[in-house]
């Protein structure tokens, strides 16, 4: 077990204000300019990345639409 923290009346000394530097809540949003569509994929394929997406603790779309970037990405270079 911890040991309690006991307070006192004491001065704490020379306090130095920290500069706000966090991003505003905004500004962590990642947005992209996604299209919905309709696509059809075999069971095993989706099954997968399900599978995957769970496993990561994310969503199946994700990783479709970011294995898409990363294709269409190295195909342009």
């Amino acid at each position: 077990m911890k040991k309690k923290t006991i307070y006192t009346d004491e001065p704490i000394g020379k306090i130095k204000v920290v500069k706000d530097f966090l991003p505003k809540p905004e500004d962590l949003v990642f947005r992209e300019d996604n299209v919905k569509v309709t696509l059809s994929l075999s069971r095993q394929s989706l099954d997968f990345f399900k599978e995957q997406a769970k496993l990561n603790r994310t969503q199946y779309q994700k990783m479709i639409r970011r294995l898409l970037d990363v294709y269409v990405t190295n195909q342009k270079a």
